[in-house]
Protein backbone atom coordinates (compact mmCIF):
# COMPACT_ATOMS: atom_id res chain seq x y z
CA UNK A 1 0.00 0.00 0.00
CA UNK A 2 2.74 2.47 0.99
CA UNK A 3 5.52 3.34 -1.18
CA UNK A 4 5.29 2.97 -5.13
CA UNK A 5 2.37 0.49 -5.20
CA UNK A 6 0.88 -0.03 -8.10
CA UNK A 7 -2.38 1.88 -8.59
CA UNK A 8 -1.51 4.46 -5.74
CA UNK A 9 -2.23 7.67 -6.07
CA UNK A 10 -0.34 11.08 -4.96
CA UNK A 11 -2.19 11.77 -1.79
CA UNK A 12 -1.19 7.79 -0.84
CA UNK A 13 1.72 8.41 -1.49
CA UNK A 14 2.32 11.97 0.31
CA UNK A 15 0.80 10.27 3.14
CA UNK A 16 3.66 7.67 3.10
CA UNK A 17 6.35 9.89 3.30
CA UNK A 18 4.79 11.96 6.29
CA UNK A 19 4.07 9.01 8.36
CA UNK A 20 8.16 7.68 7.40
CA UNK A 21 9.34 11.32 8.57
CA UNK A 22 6.91 11.30 11.56
CA UNK A 23 8.72 8.14 12.53
CA UNK A 24 12.07 9.08 11.99
CA UNK A 25 11.41 12.17 14.12
CA UNK A 26 9.98 9.95 17.08
CA UNK A 27 12.70 7.99 16.90
CA UNK A 28 15.48 10.79 17.27
CA UNK A 29 13.37 12.29 19.99
CA UNK A 30 12.97 8.75 21.58
CA UNK A 31 17.38 8.44 21.14
CA UNK A 32 17.64 10.97 24.31
CA UNK A 33 20.51 12.90 25.48
CA UNK A 34 22.58 10.29 26.20
CA UNK A 35 23.20 9.21 22.73
CA UNK A 36 25.24 12.24 22.68
CA UNK A 37 27.96 10.50 23.79
CA UNK A 38 27.73 7.01 21.70
CA UNK A 39 27.60 9.73 18.78
CA UNK A 40 31.01 10.78 19.97
CA UNK A 41 32.83 7.92 20.38
CA UNK A 42 31.28 6.85 17.15
CA UNK A 43 33.41 9.07 15.28
CA UNK A 44 36.97 6.98 15.91
CA UNK A 45 37.77 4.54 14.81
CA UNK A 46 38.88 2.05 17.19
CA UNK A 47 39.24 1.10 21.09
CA UNK A 48 38.60 3.91 23.67
CA UNK A 49 42.31 3.61 25.04
CA UNK A 50 42.19 7.24 27.07
CA UNK A 51 40.09 10.14 28.60
CA UNK A 52 41.95 13.38 29.71
CA UNK A 53 38.92 15.48 31.89
CA UNK A 54 39.78 19.12 32.52
CA UNK A 55 37.49 22.27 33.42
CA UNK A 56 35.63 22.86 30.29
CA UNK A 57 35.78 19.09 28.80
CA UNK A 58 37.62 16.58 28.28
CA UNK A 59 39.91 15.08 25.44
CA UNK A 60 39.51 11.44 24.12
CA UNK A 61 41.78 8.98 22.03
CA UNK A 62 41.05 6.27 20.65
CA UNK A 63 43.33 3.46 18.94
CA UNK A 64 43.51 1.00 16.45
CA UNK A 65 46.50 -0.84 15.01
CA UNK A 66 48.19 1.33 13.01
CA UNK A 67 45.96 4.95 13.90
CA UNK A 68 45.08 6.92 17.02
CA UNK A 69 42.58 9.28 16.78
CA UNK A 70 41.36 12.19 18.99
CA UNK A 71 39.00 14.90 19.62
CA UNK A 72 37.99 17.48 22.33
CA UNK A 73 34.19 17.33 23.59
CA UNK A 74 32.78 20.20 25.27
CA UNK A 75 31.15 19.31 29.19
CA UNK A 76 27.57 21.29 28.05
CA UNK A 77 27.55 22.08 24.39
CA UNK A 78 26.28 25.44 23.57
CA UNK A 79 27.39 28.63 22.27
CA UNK A 80 30.13 28.82 19.53
CA UNK A 81 33.26 29.37 21.79
CA UNK A 82 37.38 27.96 20.63
CA UNK A 83 38.38 24.46 20.70
CA UNK A 84 40.81 22.76 19.39
CA UNK A 85 42.63 19.23 19.52
CA UNK A 86 46.03 18.11 18.20
CA UNK A 87 47.76 14.62 17.80
CA UNK A 88 51.13 14.30 17.11
CA UNK A 89 52.94 11.03 16.38
CA UNK A 90 56.82 10.83 17.46
CA UNK A 91 58.93 11.97 14.19
CA UNK A 92 55.43 13.59 12.15
CA UNK A 93 53.39 16.52 11.96
CA UNK A 94 50.85 17.29 13.57
CA UNK A 95 47.45 16.98 12.98
CA UNK A 96 45.03 19.82 14.48
CA UNK A 97 41.55 20.85 14.23
CA UNK A 98 40.49 24.48 15.83
CA UNK A 99 38.13 26.55 15.64
CA UNK A 100 34.80 28.39 16.91
CA UNK A 101 32.76 25.24 17.65
CA UNK A 102 29.76 23.98 20.11
CA UNK A 103 30.47 20.36 20.70
CA UNK A 104 33.55 19.26 19.94
CA UNK A 105 37.04 19.95 17.57
CA UNK A 106 37.75 17.23 15.54
CA UNK A 107 38.66 14.45 14.92
CA UNK A 108 41.79 14.50 13.86
CA UNK A 109 43.52 10.82 13.12
CA UNK A 110 47.36 10.09 12.36
CA UNK A 111 49.02 6.71 11.72
CA UNK A 112 51.37 5.44 15.05
CA UNK A 113 52.15 2.01 14.27
CA UNK A 114 54.95 1.61 16.52
CA UNK A 115 54.76 5.20 17.40
CA UNK A 116 54.26 7.30 20.71
CA UNK A 117 52.16 9.93 20.35
CA UNK A 118 51.37 13.34 22.22
CA UNK A 119 47.77 14.80 22.16
CA UNK A 120 46.14 17.94 23.69
CA UNK A 121 42.86 20.09 23.30
CA UNK A 122 40.94 22.72 24.80
CA UNK A 123 37.88 24.24 25.30
CA UNK A 124 37.46 28.20 26.07
CA UNK A 125 41.24 28.43 26.49
CA UNK A 126 41.08 25.95 29.55
CA UNK A 127 42.68 22.24 28.11
CA UNK A 128 44.62 19.47 28.83
CA UNK A 129 47.43 17.42 27.33
CA UNK A 130 49.83 13.95 27.42
CA UNK A 131 53.41 13.79 27.02
CA UNK A 132 54.57 10.88 24.36
CA UNK A 133 51.70 7.70 25.74
CA UNK A 134 50.84 4.79 23.75
CA UNK A 135 54.56 3.94 22.54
Amino acid sequence: MFGGATGSTPGTRLLAHLITLLLAAGALTLAGPGTAAAAAASLCAGRPTKTIPFATGELRLYKSRQYVCALTVAKTPGARRPMSVSLQPRGGRAAVDSGRFTRQAGPVTVHALNRCVRASGSVAGRGGSTGWILC
